[in-house]
């Protein structure tokens, strides 16, 4: 595309916008001629895919604003009429957290279905992603809308699609509502009603407060032993939605030393104390940690900002603070969970093709059905409820290593509420047993195995990283690796072609003997992802620390490796 071109863009979405800001905002990229930026928003469009749209805000094809939340509401409304049996009275549950335009797109989204005719059921001000994921299946509802970047930078905002089922959408729905957009009208050109006429009409409903109620009350309900206190817990929002839930449920547990960190308590979409609100980001938890250390408490819980996810802190061996990863909450909440489930239906414990395989030995220890899905939550809600389908047996626990975790179906979804929960239970159990949670880890890893994992991320923002990610993924797949440093690959496998009997996706696996290397694109951020795990055995009476040097050591050496190999396909070297 041309200079020449790019301004006509441009100047015709302009002329086809809605918001008088980013109106303003491009037409003075087309004064200034200022290429890098008109080609970068407008290169491509920001995809719907099957984690609907997350972008950065600002005017243009390639970033959120209210044109393409417009055009997007309009194709999913349109969708849902095709599709669905009643889907206009059903309706669509609409949720939103605390950034920036949340609160704007939330209301459009509900004026452009008023329009198409069908109920918006709206949740009163900011809500965690879970309650708007369990609102859809408590109300019946055809669908719901999430608004929300998760974790991302300040700078970015998201539209999360579920179907009726609770989950997030999969195919075929995401490639139906993707052409359904691409079929809508010019966003000036899309209808919208009013709040006070949809009212009138009976196609504005609020969520009553009694669905929020049977969401927490669910919560309560996920902990298999509730225990009451014994644990100190400091708990931070990180500028959230999650802290009035969280609390509430602790405070209910009979939680009675849980200290909230303050500055970070209340939704702030400019997130004032950290500049990428994501838990397992360096320094996010400094505030956290300080008021950890002042109140002495055992653990620390920490949701990401649309309380989707949550991070934990536990006392170590030397009684300092320390993160665990997600692969090693999960395992600890498996081996809990599954400790304690009957035996009837058989449970079922569901993990991802990047998170760690040690579930997997957990699930065959205590006689439980495994599965594996694709990366993200929405593979593993979906095949969950798949599975239930027959009665053979009952989900049970899923989670992925990006901290994600859900106890059984109340929500269809990563639930950081329902996940703080159980992991005070698990705490306090612990606790009356004079163990730490990396205490009980350890007994799980003397029992089952230790399998230690690190990520690597490239970040390759705009059209040319777009382009640097696709060439360092065929170069793999046209040249595929026989070794990774000394270690022969003893097998690979390439998510592209279907394999697995799971959906095509552009992941490549390589088994190693006792280690394992992942590779994939970010499915939303610009970012390159390689995932190594190694199984390190174990000597009977050998202190843990031993072991764990030892993997520490392999998994340096695989990354530094692997690599090499990566740059030798065309990943920028740092």
């Amino acid at each position: 595309m041309t200079l020449e071109q790019l301004l006509e863009s441009a100047k015709r979405w302009a002329h086809d916008d809605v918001d008088p800001a980013t109106i303003r905002e491009l037409l003075a990229l087309v004064t200034e001629k200022n290429e890098a930026e008109l080609r970068d928003r407008f290169s491509m469009n920001l995809e719907f895919g099957t984690a609907g749209l997350r972008g950065v805000l600002g005017a243009g094809p390639n970033r959120m604003n209210r044109a393409v939340v417009l055009r997007t509401t309009a194709g999913l409304a349109r969708y849902l009429k095709a599709t669905t049996l009643d889907a206009a009275g059903r309706g669509v549950v609409i949720g939103r957290d605390g950034r920036r335009q949340s609160d704007v797109f939330a209301r459009d989204v509900a004026e452009v279905l008023a329009a198409e005719g069908i109920t918006a059921h709206v949740l009163d001000g900011v809500s965690p992603t879970p309650l708007t994921a369990y609102a859809v299946t408590a109300l019946g509802a055809a669908a719901g809308v999430m608004v929300t970047a998760s974790h991302n930078p300040p700078e970015y905002n998201g539209y999360k699609v579920y179907w009726g089922n609770g989950a997030q959408i999969i195919p075929p729905h995401d490639a139906g509502i993707a052409a359904a957009i691409d079929r809508v009208e010019a966003a000036r050109d899309v209808q919208r009603l009013p709040e006070a006429q949809a009212r009138a009409k009976n196609l504005w409903r609020d969520v009553s407060r009694s669905v929020r109620d049977g969401w927490l009350d669910g919560v309560l309900a996920l902990r298999p032993l509730k225990v009451k206190g014994g644990v100190r817990i400091v708990y931070t929002a990180m500028h959230g939605v999650g802290g009035a839930s969280v609390l509430e449920v602790l405070s209910r547990a009979g939680f009675q030393h849980v200290f909230p960190v303050l500055e970070q308590q209340e939704p702030d979409g400019a997130f004032p104390t950290v500049r990428f609100p994501n838990p397992e980001e360096k320094g996010a938890l400094d505030l956290a940690t300080a008021l950890a250390q002042r109140e002495k408490a055992d653990v620390v819980l920490a949701n990401d900002p649309d309380a989707d996810r949550l991070a934990v802190m536990a006392r170590d061996a030397s009684g300092g603070l320390k993160l665990l990863t997600g692969n090693e909450v999960g395992v600890l909440l498996g081996h809990f969970l599954l400790t304690h489930a009957p035996k009837s239906p058989r449970p079922l414990v569901e993990t991802t093709i990047v998170s760690s395989a040690q579930l997997r030995t957990l699930a065959e220890a205590f006689g439980a059905a495994y599965e594996e899905t694709l990366t993200g939550f929405k593979w593993i809600a979906n095949q969950a409820l798949a599975r239930e389908a027959d009665g053979s047996v009952r989900f049970l626990f899923g989670y992925e290593e990006a901290l994600g975790y859900t106890a059984g179906t109340l929500v269809r979804d990563k639930d950081g509420v329902g996940a703080a929960a159980v992991v005070a239970d698990l705490a306090a159990d612990c606790a009356r047993k004079g163990l730490t949670l990396f205490g009980q880890l350890e007994a799980i890893q003397r029992a089952h195995g230790l399998f230690v994992a690190t990520q690597f991320n490239a970040t390759l923002p705009g059209e040319s990283g777009a382009k640097t990610i696709r060439a360092v993924m065929d170069g793999f797949r046209a040249r595929p690796p026989a070794s990774v440093g000394a270690q022969p690959v003893r097998a690979t496998t390439d998510y592209g072609l279907g394999a697995g009997g799971l959906p095509k996706s552009n992941v490549l696996t390589y088994q190693l003997d006792g280690a394992r290397i992942t590779v994939r694109p970010s499915g939303t951020e610009p970012k390159v992802k390689v995932y190594f795990e190694v199984r390190e055995p174990v000597a009977q009476g050998e202190p843990m620390a031993a072991a764990r040097a030892r993997a520490a050591k392999a998994l340096e050496t695989l990354e530094r490796d692997f690599l090499v190999l990566a740059r030798e396909r065309g990943l920028p070297s740092p």
